[in-house]
């Protein structure tokens, strides 16, 4: 077994945004560089000049950086290195391990219509394989790796075991098209070589081109690095995780608020566990990682798995640094942050806040009290509890709180020696307290609120409601 450091790598095509299946890819690439101290690359393969765009490599970059997954050294454009591929295709050429085939497309389909009538295999066979070059004509010409025809192509796999195809199911896959530019299949093998790429983890749907590719490593005299192929995520139905089922693109999980520590601990579950550990710190998933822990099954993304983990991470995050997320969030999504007066009441109030909150967006929701100028807008809901009994209660209740303590406890007693006086239920002090000082139904502890406020706040909050509608 090699003994030279691990060196991953991130492959994806531009081609639109970082979707939830590539960014797992890259995270379990990140990871297992992390954990075993290696490197680990991105290369940004553009070859598709008709698909690839300049925004599409930027959102790949922007879905990256957000995920917090750093990678060493430049991206690498695989169009920047088409002559490297195809010194490798005229290599291979020399040493008699690929060939010209000079066979045009209405030849190759007159075959594979034959061979479909005839029962045989459709696997083209070109008659240029073991031509003399002296019978080589003056025409357009691919350049073809000459595949074993007899035995099995076996792959040892990290995640799937050993993997093997009767070679008379491979076809010579082309490697150099008739304009001279390297298809996929090479620059993707000369690409890993010449990086020193010794683990190569992706998705399951790219375990037969394996078999291709290995036959390229072989041909060179190039070792072979470790494949992994993971499995795809599935949606809740079990069908492969499209728009249907939720936004593709981690910029969507973003802009709903998620944190990236939360993603990050989402993504690693799927198709990976270390025991029954749900929630875990970054640290501790590149402590943990290893490809012997990754199933062989698809994972299917759950929603309120995700909304549950983030939750976790919220709860779990310091209030400062929270509040802080939280307006980073609004600057990006809103293009508006509170005074520093209003940032340092939300953060007061933060331990309060983010007990029911999922997202960033949900804070900046139940922030809106604090955030509020005077006089509050009344949801529906909220107004109902301000009726002209409620109104007459409030009076008489301000009353009170004007010459009361502005403690957490002894705006409790308070409050409690109030209701009980006037024979009433607390829920028929609160709601209406609530309504008023938040314009809400739902809001955290009314107590908590009226001490987040401050007195001459929550005061004049609940005079504005005082006259009638």
């Amino acid at each position: 077994m090699s003994t030279q450091p691990v060196i991953t790598r991130f492959a994806p095509s531009p081609t639109g945004f970082l979707h939830i299946g590539g960014a797992r890819t890259a995270l379990f690439n990140w990871l297992f560089a992390r954990a075993n101290g290696g490197k680990f690359l991105l290369r940004i393969e553009d070859t598709d000049k008709a698909r690839s765009t300049p925004e599409a490599t930027e959102a790949i970059f922007e879905g990256m950086r957000w995920l917090g997954l750093d990678w060493d050294g430049e991206a690498v454009s695989q169009a920047s290195r088409a002559e490297r591929h195809a010194e490798v295709a005229n290599e291979m050429l020399a040493k008699g391990a690929a060939y010209k085939c000079f066979s045009t497309q209405d030849e190759i389909a007159a075959f594979r219509e034959a061979a479909k009538a005839e029962g045989r295999s459709t696997v083209f066979q070109s008659p240029w394989r073991d031509a003399e070059p002296s019978t080589h004509p003056d025409a357009p010409f691919v350049i073809r790796v000459k595949a074993p025809r007899d035995g099995e192509t076996r792959v040892a796999d990290a995640v799937q075991g050993d993997v093997s195809w009767k070679n008379e199911t491979l076809d010579d896959l082309i490697i150099l098209r008739s304009d001279g530019s390297p298809t996929y299949m090479l620059a993707v093998v000369v690409d890993d070589h010449d990086m020193g790429v010794t683990h190569v983890i992706r998705g399951d749907d790219h375990l037969t081109n394996a078999a291709r590719q290995v036959l390229i490593f072989d041909a060179m005299g190039w070792e072979r690095p470790t494949f992994a192929h993971i499995p795809l995520i599935h949606g809740p139905d079990g069908a492969k995780f499209s728009k249907r089922h939720g936004a593709p693109g981690v910029e969507s999980y973003r802009d709903m608020g998620y944190p990236a520590a939360a993603m990050r601990n989402y993504l690693a579950r799927l198709s990976w566990s270390h025991g029954d550990e749900e929630f875990f710190t970054t640290e501790q998933a590149i402590e943990w990682f290893s490809l012997d822990a990754i199933s062989k099954g698809a994972a299917r993304f759950d929603f309120k798995k995700l909304d549950n983990l983030s939750g976790q991470h919220i709860r779990a995050t310091d209030d400062a640094a929270l509040t802080q997320a939280m307006l980073e969030f609004m600057a990006l999504q809103h293009n508006s942050v509170p005074d520093t007066h209003r940032h340092e009441k939300i953060t007061q109030a933060m331990s309060a806040l983010k007990d029911r909150a999922k997202t960033y967006a949900d804070l900046v929701d139940m922030s809106y009290y604090l955030r509020a100028e005077r006089p509050l807008e009344i949801e529906e809901k909220a107004a109902k509890q301000l009726d002209d009994v409620s109104r007459g209660m409030l009076e008489k209740l301000t009353e009170r709180l004007r010459n009361a303590n502005w403690s957490l406890n002894d705006l409790e007693a308070e409050i409690k020696a109030f209701a009980g006086e006037e024979d009433l239920k607390l829920g028929k002090v609160m709601q209406p307290m609530r309504s008023a000082l938040t314009g809400r139904a739902t809001s955290p502890s009314v107590f908590d609120v009226l001490v987040q406020l401050g007195r001459d706040e929550s005061l004049a909050r609940i005079e504005d409601q005082l006259a009638p509608a």
